[in-house]
């Protein structure tokens, strides 16, 4: 089992008198740490665990009368609740268990989509919860159980099959595969279709195919709407509902001079990459493939975001391009700097294009595939940004 970078985290968060919500994906391993979490902390006979995917459980918790909850939690002192999304009035619901049980017992939700669970959530539990991300392993997870020598033998399989935790369990390529479209077709946008958030599914299927094939690029929501026939807005309201079930990200363009940096739209990348490669059915080694360069700018692009939110490090995300065609791949601003990245899978001679460095003064660094390590392996103790309060993956839009 793969040790989480947020494992310890999460206990320390306890018996502070607010519910933790922990947000990710679907099949992310929210579940498996949550089980982590009760057998490591050797509290099984104390903890009561409620998967809302069963229908039994969401009516436990459907209750509007204190009373009737208190007789459902009894005398646990710890109440897991999984897949919360699903439990008409959430919000509701915890506010009344944490303004009666404040700091005597904890109260964990792990929920799939953001587009349910954080809206239900956000005006009962204000100043009542702690929002925790939870995403497909990172570099430095993977590094922790396998080795750093395994990690770069098995490079080229993380570009091509991502990382979800039941993935990399796999034991041979066609099983991942395998499990990669199962979960692309059953499971990756489920939330969405249940509470009926869209009217036509396939074109949803579409658009993602459409994301696939432009990674790396600047994305126009008008012409994809072209392309589906369907209108921007819809194309808009699409985009918003996959960030929010965390299939996919923008990256919004950095500019100050509106005459000489020329892109206003974002880019659009994938969480991970086994669900990208799924959708578009290519799983060609990179030596076959005319998208490793976009392949490897996404995954240094999604690790860095993982590296950010579980190191505390607040920063918000861009992409630079000018009129001339220079460009930056990545810049992370924070604590007042601009600490810019070029992303080449091979290793170059890249210096800093001067239309930028003669405008702005920033921290530049070329990440490729010989140096990856050093971008991603930290010591905790090493960690120079101290912790904030605002969400450590937020994107500005």
């Amino acid at each position: 089992m793969f040790k989480r970078s947020i494992k310890q985290k999460i206990i320390s968060y306890f018996f502070k008198g607010e519910v933790i919500l922990l947000i990710g994906a679907r099949q992310v391993g929210k579940t498996s740490l949550i089980e982590s979490i009760i057998h490591s902390q050797k509290i099984q006979d104390e903890s009561l665990l409620l998967n809302c995917d069963y229908i039994e459980d969401r009516e436990l918790l459907n209750q509007e009368k204190i009373e009737s909850l208190k007789t459902i939690i009894g005398n646990k002192k710890y109440i897991f609740i999984d897949e919360g999304q699903k439990v008409k009035n959430i919000g509701n619901t915890l506010k009344m268990l944490v303004d009666l049980y404040k700091t005597t017992k904890q109260i964990v939700v792990t929920g799939s989509s953001s587009v349910h669970i954080l809206h239900q959530t956000s005006e009962p539990l204000t100043g009542r919860k702690n929002v925790i991300h939870l995403y497909p392993l990172s570099i430095q997870e993977i590094t922790q159980t396998n080795g750093k020598l395994e990690y770069m033998r098995k490079f080229e399989e993380f570009l091509l099959f991502g990382s979800y935790p039941k993935i990399l369990n796999q034991n041979s390529q066609n099983d991942k595969i395998r499990q990669l479209k199962e979960l692309v077709s059953s499971n990756l946008y489920r939330d969405i279709l249940e509470f009926q958030l869209i009217r036509n599914p396939s074109v949803l299927t579409k658009l993602l195919k459409a994301l696939s094939l432009q990674i790396g690029s600047e994305v126009s929501f008008h012409e994809l709407g072209n392309t589906l026939g369907i209108n921007t807005r819809t194309v808009e309201k699409y985009v918003d509902l996959l960030e929010k079930s965390y299939i996919i990200f923008r990256l919004p363009p950095y500019f100050t001079n509106k005459r000489k940096e020329l892109s206003k739209m974002n880019k659009i990348y994938f969480y991970d990459l086994g669900i990208r490669n799924a959708l578009i059915n290519n799983f060609n080694i990179l030596g076959n493939r005319t998208d490793t360069g976009a392949l490897f700018e996404n995954y240094i692009i999604s690790e860095r975001l993982k590296h950010r939110a579980y190191n505390d490090i607040y920063a918000d995300q861009y992409f630079w391009r000018d009129y001339n065609q220079n460009e930056i791949d990545l810049i992370e601003e924070y604590n007042g700097m601009l600490h810019t990245f070029e992303i080449k899978l091979k290793k170059k001679n890249v210096k800093i294009p001067h239309s930028f460095s003669e405008v702005y003064t920033s921290e530049y660094k070329v990440i490729n595939k010989e140096n990856i390590l050093d971008f991603f392996i930290t010591d905790e103790s090493t960690i120079k940004n101290p912790p904030l309060n605002e969400c450590p993956h937020s994107l500005h839009q």
